[in-house]
């Protein structure tokens, strides 16, 4: 039978605060264990919580960004449940029957199915992490269980999901646009490796126009792929209970990437199963909306903004546009990078322009940037990410060997004529293990383009005459032996010749015969 997936998610972001959410131990990942914990984020009789300020900012920063309407009060609840690795015996989170969440409603626009789908938000709210439980690590003995509190009282931001979601690929472009918005505006790094985003997804399955299935629940995905595949298991899992005459039970499951299959955890709990109730030891949260408003203008362009600006600005293709703009850093990078290039261009066009050229030379720069970022895109999505992966370097250790104004240098020099753009991506490369600026390569390498027309007449005059017959066969009507010619003069020249030069020194030799 073809059966409908309703899938929601709930996301646990990280927060890049400095210090946890209750206390002010150091928020890191990794250490040595049990070594960035305090009486508070312990668990001690008589410690009092006292809420980190920075928290709420970034929650409110991540509701703004998604629409999301902020609760003038909010307040945090205690949720009951047995864990080792959490010591109060209850987690300090946020349930709307216990005191309204610091955001509710809003959403995000994804790729869907059959074309955009609108994913509402159920709500935003704030919660500390528990610790980690370890078992059968390298260097541990393989008989005990040990806890790392380290992580415990960081601060967590869950991001539920109305359940709009109808496939594994669209639960898939959820979850990386809601990490590209976090990156965006600064709030998580949104590292899945070291678990600073998480996801848990809640599906059922039913017959389309049905009421909504029975929902199961799936954690420890790790991946986005991790997620898509646990989906597509659990979707068909359910879909064969059902034809098979069963009932879907609503439970925990996890995952297991290594049998690529789901299992189960423990039965699905109610939240009266958690026995929430009101924190006592925290006041309630009231949030001024002078400070929502301040937090609102500090929000830098999110990513469909930008996207948008670079393709009617600088007037790149959509698809460019989208790429650039998967993450702030790179499309920090690529405006850094072109208004360089326009600057130095816009610099040239002032010095050929006489008294009251201001404006002249304005228009000039303005001019620029719109047709140099083509150039600096083209590289940057090409060049510039394949040094990127073969020197495994992450976009700040790139940025320290190659800064946007060294790749204007370069691109400078290409379209200068000092060198050619075959030597360019030589250049580049240098550039990416030393550190170094293109015009030191340049000179230290002897990598000048060879674009005196006296010498490139000769090398072409040489490189006729060693080919009579292949000469004879192009004025015969076989053009295409020019790319020959091409390369023989750039192998005697060692790639230094000017390709152009050298272009119209053999078209003109050759149809003078």
């Amino acid at each position: 039978m073809n059966y409908e997936a309703v899938i929601g998610l709930e996301v646990h972001a990280q927060l890049l605060t400095n210090s946890k959410i209750f206390c002010g131990c150091p928020v890191a990942f990794g250490g040595e264990p049990n070594t960035r914990v305090c009486p508070i984020c312990l668990g001690m009789p008589g410690v009092l919580p006292v809420l980190n300020r920075c928290a709420v900012e970034y929650t409110i920063r991540m509701a703004l960004a998604v629409d999301g309407r902020v609760a003038e009060t909010s307040a945090f609840a205690r949720k009951n449940y047995f864990y080792p690795d959490l010591p109060k015996g209850y987690q300090i989170s946020q349930y709307d029957r216990a005191g309204e969440p610091i955001s509710l409603h809003g959403g995000i626009e994804i790729a869907g199915e059959d074309g955009p789908r609108f994913v509402r938000l159920r709500r935003i709210h704030l919660e500390e992490e528990a610790g980690k439980s370890i078992h059968n690590e390298p260097g541990y003995d393989p008989d005990l269980s040990y806890i790392d509190f380290n992580r415990t009282g960081v601060p967590l931001m869950e991001i539920v999901s109305e359940p709009d979601i109808r496939s594994p690929r669209e639960a898939s472009a959820y979850l990386a646009r809601l990490r590209q918005i976090l990156q965006y505006i600064g709030v998580c790094d949104g590292n899945m490796d070291e678990g600073s985003l998480r996801c848990d997804a809640n599906v059922s399955i039913r017959n389309p126009g049905d009421p909504l299935g029975e929902l199961v629940e799936i954690k420890n995905m790790n991946s986005m792929r991790s997620m898509e595949r646990a989906l597509e298991f659990e979707i068909e899992r359910q879909a064969e209970v059902l034809d098979d005459g069963g009932r879907v039970v609503r439970q925990t499951r996890l995952w297991d990437e290594e049998k690529r299959e789901t299992f189960p955890m423990r039965s699905k709990e109610e939240a009266h199963d958690y026995r929430y109730f009101p924190d006592p030891d925290l006041v309630t949260v009231e949030i001024a909306r002078s400070w929502v408003d301040e937090i609102g203008e500090d929000l830098p362009e999110l990513p469909d903004v930008r996207m948008r600006r670079f393709v009617e600005d600088y007037g790149l293709p959509l698809d460019m546009a989208r790429q650039l703009t998967e993450n702030r850093a790179r499309a920090d990078y690529f405006e850094a990078c072109v208004g360089q290039v326009a600057g130095d261009a816009a610099g040239d066009a002032a010095d050929q322009v006489s008294g009251g050229a201001d404006g002249q030379a304005s228009g000039e720069a303005a001019g620029q940037a719109s047709g140099e970022a083509r150039t600096v895109s083209n590289w940057m999505l090409s060049e510039l990410l394949r040094v990127q992966h073969e020197n495994r370097m992450d976009q700040q250790t790139l940025e320290e060997r190659i800064p946007p104004d060294h790749l204007a240098q370069l691109l400078g020099h290409i379209k200068g004529g000092k060198i050619s753009g075959k030597i360019g991506k030589d250049v580049l490369d240098i550039m990416a293990e030393s550190g170094k600026t293109p015009a030191t390569v340049i000179e230290e390498q002897g990598l000048v383009q060879i674009s005196d027309t006296g010498e490139l007449e000769g090398v072409v005059d040489g490189i006729l005459a060693e080919h009579p017959n292949d000469v004879a066969d192009y004025r015969a009507g076989k053009t295409k032996l020019l790319g020959f010619f091409m390369g023989q003069v750039m192998r005697a020249t060692q790639g230094k010749a000017n390709p152009k030069m050298v272009n119209e020194l053999l078209r003109k030799k050759l149809a003078e015969g």
